[in-house]
């Protein structure tokens, strides 16, 4: 087994580090028109991403079962080597960006997805805002697996981008120089991405390189100030709720679904999607006797 560090673990006094920054910054020099912080909020969000912790080991021993068996059914081996690791992390964030995508437009995904734009606050905490049902996200990457990436440089690969999207979840960076903004993914493409006006919906997916979103059609630059959260926001800061609130959604679609295509499509259509309606039988004429 590849001895890679634990990123995510490393990284946790950065990212306080960070988040005070943020704040102090914040409170210093307050814009009018951020997001900004909210108190309650904040601390959903860090709730969040404590309890995603704790279910994200429950997950990984189902995962790394799969990922261990199509591992060891494959001939192919990628070495662990100072330049095959660039690679798998290019190729990593490549089948992040269609996870991320696939999480955006298929309705069972995107209430595992929901939960990180659910904050109508953007800001360093609000990266910290994870899932607690990630386990709709392995499919994307058994593709790496099969072609000979190790399951532990797989994590590793995983975590380095995680790592690497918390500092883009923040309104006191404005742009970046051109050619980073060009080809990496910046706090200003991601504002992009966590906003819920129409031009801005479901862009803007890549988690290190945007040049995903420009190679495949996703990608808008930021020009009016994103408004943050959801089309139809929740009201609520208990974590258990804002874990499965779109989960009880679905549920309660299906129930009132009159057909199993309805049902299909509320599971597996688009978040926003509506079944057609149905056509009013006409009316049969009569005549007086």
């Amino acid at each position: 087994m590849p001895n890679l560090p634990d990123v995510v673990l490393w990284s946790i006094p950065a990212f306080v580090l960070l988040t005070v920054i943020e704040m102090i910054s914040v409170r210093i020099h307050p814009d009018d028109d951020a997001a900004g912080y909210e108190a309650k909020d904040a601390a959903t969000s860090v709730g969040m991403g404590l309890g995603s912790l704790v279910f994200d080991l429950l997950w990984k021993i189902p995962i790394v079962a799969i990922y261990t068996a199509i591992y060891e059914l494959t001939p192919l081996r990628v070495p662990v080597l100072w330049w095959t690791v660039p690679l798998m992390l290019f190729a990593q964030d490549f089948f992040y960006y269609w996870s991320h995508r696939g999480h955006h437009v298929i309705r069972i995904l995107w209430a595992c997805h929901v939960v990180h734009h659910s904050s109508r606050n953007f800001n360093l905490t609000t990266a910290l805002r994870q899932p607690w049902t990630s386990l709709t996200v392995w499919p994307f990457y058994v593709p790496l697996v099969a072609c000979g990436v190790h399951p532990a440089a797989l994590a590793f690969c995983s975590s380095a981008n995680l790592v690497y999207q918390f500092w883009i979840h923040t309104e006191r960076i404005d742009k970046m120089p051109r050619w980073f903004e060009f080809v990496l993914n910046t706090p200003s493409h991601h504002r992009v991405h966590h906003a819920s006006q129409g031009g801005y919906l479901d862009r803007n997916f890549g988690g290190i390189l945007i040049v995903w979103d420009r190679l495949f059609g996703s990608f808008v630059a930021e020009t009016e100030r994103p408004v943050y959260g959801l089309t139809k926001n929740i009201h609520t800061y208990n974590p258990l709720k804002v874990a499965t609130h779109e989960y009880l959604a679905i549920a309660k679609d299906l129930k009132a679904a009159g057909s199993w295509r309805e049902r299909a499509g509320r599971v597996f259509r688009g978040p926003g999607w509506q079944p057609a309606p149905t056509a009013p039988a006409p009316v049969e004429e009569t005549t007086a006797a």
